[in-house]
């Protein structure tokens, strides 16, 4: 724990404007990014009497080891900035939202030829249109079934639009008038266009227009007794206002805005957001977030304000935004909106009517979500509790392992040999920090020196990163190249060293991996390893495994960790296997591209009349000169050919004459 006396600047050193500041820890990660009108100010508030301070907050300053601050011209460049900070360092003493799932949103793919109307998750792209998001995907389906009545847009994937093309039929939905059929030109790429266009202003909202026109069209036709005419208009109208009505009027003034409620406890938060486009609801999102930082409401808001429209320009950021408390910087927010937004956004607390009204509704929802939030981590949080207590205690270890990494080795007979690694914190899985290996030092099957290669590997890493600090031996810390990197404050790969390393097997591998640590000088790391058979838990130099009970939390952990560890080990060994046997001759060959390759095995049929082919025959392949053929024929040559394949059933050889795969290629991964 770190005095914050010992980092505070000196007076007069911390300019009085406005800027972003960064906190890192002793090993130079950036653990909290703040803003501020005035940095002098703000700054020296964190170097009050500790006693003074806010615990969240107290906490931040004593595990920092130094500050540092950029100075800016106005505070919406602040705001910008700060922004991106946290999305680049991801903080751990920042609050973050994250969604408790993916929302789908209603998209309509206008950067294609024949835009297409569908589902979509996940980060948004570019030329497409998108409404919602919506609480669930079987509410934009039904939507969209009603509306394709009126406007038949393509809904097909590009796999069924190219194979409707082929054929010269369309699909279903062309047959029964729920798509207007591009695929076989019954419409122009110019009318279909026109067609998506007006479902796009349909689903933001200008409706009544649209309805007017419609029914209007309907009274001509009944006019001119075009009966089934006017009857089609009819059930399109009915069609479309079934399609409204999913989405109730609850502002009268056919506003565009976003309500944002927040509900809060000491120790948790939950935002509740409502997508109002033309008056009606036409998406829902919710965020929960653990308060890691002495944060009020105002400061929960602006959080959520970056967090919701830091990616979004144009209509996206609508013309509204009521919220429960105004932040400190407002000026700057809506300007910083209105700069996204491209024209004014009004910030601010809905007071009566409606709108206020809504914004109880909204709050009601956050409560609720809170609520059932805390219903589920309590239970979670419990378990995960009581299995990390009870493996410290089977190990004796001094405090509950928070971060847990196991190493599992895969192979197939000795061939393609790959590990993998995988981290679990506070019982949880953490991909982002998983890795793979292939093990370099020797071939053939020995899973004892596969494991201790690869242990020593990893905390090699993490020794490099260690010496940043100044903490570790330069001899084991140096590079490739004899240098420390210079630390910008991003999440290294193997930064963090585990509490506990479990490895898949019994005594030998966790023998291997105790001696890969001892020779590192690591002594403040557990080992222990967990054997198949009878799921036997095993600690270095013990003759007996520790026997955990099988309803135990603990012995559950272990297995999911151990069992997790194997699936990403034994994906990783089908893959690299998959592609060795794929490889060919033609592989080999330097400067050989996939487009001559192919061309080479069409010309000739097979790589074995390859073989065979004089360098004046390869030379009249297109694209291939006399150098590069007298390259593939010389690699060929030396390429010693598979044996012959025999028919199991009749015992006769069978002649090689399949064309091998111009395309495939071996793989020389390294560590990751």
């Amino acid at each position: 724990m770190a005095d914050p006396s010992s980092y505070r600047p000196e007076p007069g050193q911390i300019p009085d404007s406005p800027g972003v500041y960064k906190f890192r820890d002793e090993h130079r990660r950036v653990i909290y990014v703040g803003k501020a009108k005035s940095l002098r100010q703000r700054l020296a508030s964190y170097f009050q009497d500790i006693a003074g301070l806010h615990p969240r907050t107290a906490t931040m300053v004593t595990t920092a080891a130094s500050v540092e601050w950029t100075v800016v011209s106005t505070e919406v460049e602040a705001l910008q900035l700060e922004y991106s900070w946290i999305k680049e360092f991801d903080p751990r003493f920042n609050v973050k939202y994250r969604d408790d799932k993916s929302y789908p949103s209603l998209a309509v793919t206008l950067n294609e030829e024949y835009p297409r109307v569908q589902v979509m998750r996940g980060p948004k792209k570019k030329g497409v249109r998108y409404f919602g998001p919506y609480g669930h995907a079987w509410a934009i389906r039904e939507t969209v079934d009603l509306m394709l009545r009126v406007f038949p847009v393509r809904t097909c994937s590009a796999g069924v639009f190219k194979r409707s093309a082929q054929i010269g039929r369309p699909c279903l939905l062309g047959y029964i008038g729920k798509c207007s059929a591009p695929c076989v030109g019954k419409v122009t790429p110019e009318e279909h266009r026109e067609l998506a266009e007006d479902f796009c202003d349909f689903m933001a909202g200008r409706t009544g227009a649209y309805l007017s026109r419609l029914e209007k069209e309907m009274h001509i036709a009944a006019e001119d007794m075009e009966y089934e005419k006017a009857a089609r208009l009819r059930d399109d109208i009915g069609a479309l206002r079934r399609a409204m009505e999913k989405n109730a009027v609850v502002l009268a003034d056919a506003t565009d805005a976003d309500l944002i409620a927040v509900a809060e406890d000491e120790l948790e938060a939950a935002v509740q957001i409502f997508h109002v486009r033309g008056g009606r609801v036409r998406g829902q999102r919710g965020w929960v977030t653990d308060k890691v930082e002495a944060v009020d409401t105002a400061g929960l808001v602006e959080h959520a304000l970056q967090q919701l429209y830091g990616e979004e320009k144009g209509e996206a950021v609508p013309k509204e935004v009521l919220v429960p408390a105004l932040p400190e910087d407002t000026p700057a927010l809506s300007q910083w909106l209105a700069e996204r937004r491209g024209a004014q956004v009004s910030l601010r607390i809905p007071q009566r009517g409606d709108k206020k009204a809504l914004m109880e509704t909204v709050h009601r929802n956050a409560l609720q979500s809170l609520a059932l939030h805390k219903t589920k981590r309590a239970s979670d949080l419990t378990t995960r509790s009581r299995a990390l207590e009870e493996i410290a205690e089977a190990l004796d270890l001094d405090s509950a392992p928070l971060r847990i990494e196991c190493f599992d080795i895969s192979h197939l007979q000795g061939d393609d040999v790959v590990a993998s690694m995988v981290v679990f914190e506070d019982g949880l899985a953490r991909k982002s920090e998983y890795r793979r290996f292939q093990i370099k030092t020797f071939e053939g099957q020995d899973d004892v020196r596969s494991m201790h290669e690869v242990v020593s590997r990893r905390f090699r890493r993490y020794l490099q990163e260690k010496l940043k600090t100044g903490e570790g031996d330069p001899e084991e810390g140096e590079d490739a190249a004899g240098s420390v990197p210079e630390d910008d404050g991003r999440p290294k790969r193997f930064a963090y060293p585990p509490q506990l390393v479990v490895v898949d097997g019994g005594q030998p591998q966790v023998a291997a991996a105790k001696r890969a640590l001892e020779e590192l000088g690591i002594d403040d790391v557990a080992v222990c390893g967990l054997a198949k058979r009878l799921e036997e838990v095993w600690l270095p130099g013990e003759d007996d495994p520790v026997v955990l009970p099988r309803t135990s939390e603990g012995l559950y952990l272990l297995q999911r960790v151990r069992d997790e560890a194997h699936r990403f080990a034994i994906r990783y060994q089908r893959n690299k296997r998959g592609k060795r046997l794929k490889s060919g001759p033609l592989d080999e060959v330097p400067g050989l591209g996939e487009s001559r390759k192919q061309a080479l095995i069409k010309h000739f049929g097979s790589v074995k009349k390859l073989r065979q082919a004089t360098i004046d025959q390869i030379c009249e392949v297109p694209g291939i000169g006399r150098k590069t053929a007298e390259t593939v024929a010389a690699a060929l040559a030396q390429a010693v050919p598979a044996g012959p394949a025999v028919n199991t059933a009749t015992g006769e050889i069978i002649e090689d004459e399949t064309p091998a795969p111009a395309g495939a290629s071996s793989e020389r991964g390294t560590e990751q």
